[in-house]
């Protein structure tokens, strides 16, 4: 008799634990960081310019951060460059099937991107040119802020290519947690605007854009459990209680409610709880998967 459960419940698991799980969250954050930042520099005028250089000083030591992680999460951590050079020959190691390889690309690309804003807002004076508005600053904007983006939802990709319960069985974890990126990120440069008299309307904005982001983030969460099908059964445990109370209720409905009684404290505190989400969602996906 055929079993009603599909192939992947029957796959090892890769193992991840923790160091992927503040991977995932910190690079969400960085990538949406830098993506907020390429946006309100490009088309926001000089209103957004001090939050803009928030995000470039958050990004860049977050994928640095990412780095780390992820080459300690390697059973030989010395080796690391091996994903991006090959070994006899020291040409590019690039494989365009690979999802960890273009990750790794990509990665790469991105903090180099991130760098180069980072000491253009640190810097200044010639470095200026390396930020918007000057051409070569577009440049590097832009495609930073694609990289950034790519970051922000390559990890649920990841994810949804393995042979895991619950990650392959969905196409939507890219899109939740580039949601979850954006969302996390515009949270936490509202709460480093808050402490910046010049940066009211930029932190009024992205309390904003935020807003919309978690009611996204709730419907695509909706939309990823009615597409597993059976397989959403194994959430019927504490996995799933976490992730309706934590992601769900402390870190969607119950910012969204807060947002709506206005600034100053409650405002502040939404932002800290989509935080929570944010990182408590990543916690829900890896561990609940990792221990069928």
């Amino acid at each position: 008799m055929p079993s009603p459960l599909p192939s992947t419940f029957f796959s090892a698991p890769p193992h991840w634990h923790w160091l992927i799980v503040l991977y995932f969250f910190i690079g969400g954050i960085a990538g949406g960081c830098y993506f907020l930042a390429a946006v309100m520099d490009l088309f926001g005028g000089r209103r957004h310019r001090e939050v803009a250089r928030l995000g470039y000083l958050v990004a860049f030591p977050g994928v640095v951060i990412c780095g780390m992680l992820l080459t300690l999460d390697l059973n030989r951590p010395e080796r690391f460059w091996h994903m991006l050079l090959q070994s006899a020959t020291w040409r590019p190691m690039f494989k365009a099937y690979s999802p960890m390889s273009i990750g790794a690309w990509a990665l790469l690309a991105f903090g180099l991107f991130s760098l180069l804003s980072f000491l253009a807002v640190r810097g200044g004076g010639k470095l200026a040119a390396l930020r918007a508005p000057a051409p070569l600053g577009v440049v590097v904007t832009v495609l930073g802020g694609v990289f950034g983006a790519f970051l922000a939802g390559y990890t649920g990709v990841l994810l949804s290519v393995t042979n895991r319960p619950i990650w392959a069985d969905t196409n939507l974890l890219g899109l939740v947690f580039l949601v979850s990126g954006a969302s996390t990120a515009a949270a936490l440069l509202s709460l480093l605007a808050r402490r910046r008299p010049d940066a009211a309307a930029s932190a009024a904005a992205l309390v904003s854009f935020d807003r919309w982001m978690l009611v996204l983030e709730l419907v695509a969460l909706v939309a990823l459990v009615a597409s597993l099908g059976v397989v959403s059964r194994a959430w019927l445990n504490a996995w799933g209680a976490v992730l309706v109370v934590g992601v769900v209720g402390v870190g969607i409905v119950a910012p969204l409610v807060m947002g709506r009684r206005g600034a100053g404290a409650h405002a502040a505190l939404a932002s800290v709880l989509v935080l929570i989400g944010g990182f408590v969602l990543r916690v829900v996906v890896i561990f609940s998967s990792e221990g069928i």
